[in-house]
């Protein structure tokens, strides 16, 4: 089971759904950096759940510990290791998984491969495991303030048919944070937490996209031919439980332009290519959508194979977010932040 990311500033994830604690250990973290606890419980506060009624009502506060890897607040250049309980665990609601596999699920291919699965929560496959990873990513944004002022931001510009209208560039971003579901127009905001909510009283659920950039990143970040820059945040991001789809700059609007229209020419201040030209970071914003899938656990009866291939009918139960974007926009901020922290070491070696 590959558990680690990353070349040089690299993570690896540990833990399991419904555990006594996950957590993550961070290898290559620069020495004599400022540790703020602050900043780091901040992130995981913006992932956690429980936190409006339309995510997931597992409570966990998330609180960390690191035991290792910092010494009076500053990291010494060793593994950093950080450790978050697990508090909330509701095993009985995943005692009828035990032979079945849910539609969207890791069940049947983990069975498949590995012989055995922790079928309480999803196990090492549930989302849960994130909650590492923006710990990780929040270290790796102190590292590229300390150096760099690149900032990363993201937020959600779609939920199922309501969009926040284009060019997104138009909004400012911090004010996502302002709501629930972290987008930064007010009014199309409560229009996605009314649709939200009509779609978990219905026990179904929806997707969308979360629009993210990068700003102020370096001209060089990437190493061609086989890391380059937007394959490997194509890598980080896929890692996100729910991804289906990535695009940069236009993406595949491009389809519908010339060469002529599309070229960042002399003479043009467009930004097609999303920042990134031949897989290298090439001094404009890093711009990308990212496309997740409604969430796979709804409360509707369906039809689910069991571990005999026979059909079940079958309501799942369990805490779950009947759309996942709005908890998802810190962890994509977290790999975003992990990806580039990992290339702006890279180009330095």
């Amino acid at each position: 089971m590959a558990n680690s990311l990353g070349q040089i500033f690299k993570i690896t994830s540990f833990g399991e759904s419904h555990g006594k604690l996950i957590g993550v250990v961070i290898d290559g973290m620069p020495s004599n950096i400022e540790i703020d606890l602050n900043f780091i419980q901040n992130a995981l506060d913006k992932r956690k759940p429980g936190q409006s009624d339309i995510t997931s009502q597992r409570k966990e506060d998330d609180l960390f510990e690191i035991v290792s890897g910092v010494f009076e607040g500053k990291s010494t250049g060793a593994p950093i290791t950080i450790l978050i309980p697990n508090t909330n665990q509701q095993t009985s609601d995943y005692d009828n998984l035990k032979t079945i596999f849910r539609p969207g699920h890791a069940d049947k291919v983990y069975q498949e491969k590995y012989g055995i699965r922790d079928y309480m929560g999803g196990g090492r496959s549930s989302a849960r495991i994130t909650a590492g990873w923006v710990a990780a990513g929040a270290l790796a944004q102190l590292f590229l303030n300390s150096v760099y002022d690149i900032k990363i931001e993201a937020i959600v510009s779609q939920i199922y048919t309501i969009a926040l209208p284009k060019p997104y560039n138009h909004y400012n971003w911090a004010q996502a944070y302002d709501n629930v579901v972290r987008c930064p127009d007010a009014f199309v905001a409560e229009e996605m937490i009314q649709l939200i909510s009509k779609i978990k009283e219905e026990k179904d659920s929806v997707g969308g996209i979360i629009s993210a950039r990068i700003l102020n990143c370096p001209i060089g970040l990437g190493e061609p031919l086989f890391d380059k820059l937007n394959a490997n945040i194509s890598k980080y991001i896929f890692t996100i439980n729910a991804v289906k789809g990535l695009e940069f700059g236009e993406g595949f609007q491009t389809i519908y332009l010339k060469g002529s229209e599309n070229n960042s020419t002399a003479n043009s201040s467009n930004n097609n290519e999303g920042g990134i030209s031949a897989g290298i970071s090439n001094g404009q914003n890093i711009e990308l959508n990212i496309a997740f899938k409604p969430t796979s656990s709804i409360g509707i009866r369906q039809n689910i194979m069991n571990k005999n291939g026979e059909v079940e009918s079958l309501i799942i139960n369990g805490r779950h977010d009947p759309c996942v974007l709005p908890r998802a926009v810190p962890i994509v901020e977290a790999m975003l932040s992990l990806v580039t922290a990992d290339h702006y070491l890279l180009n330095k070696k």
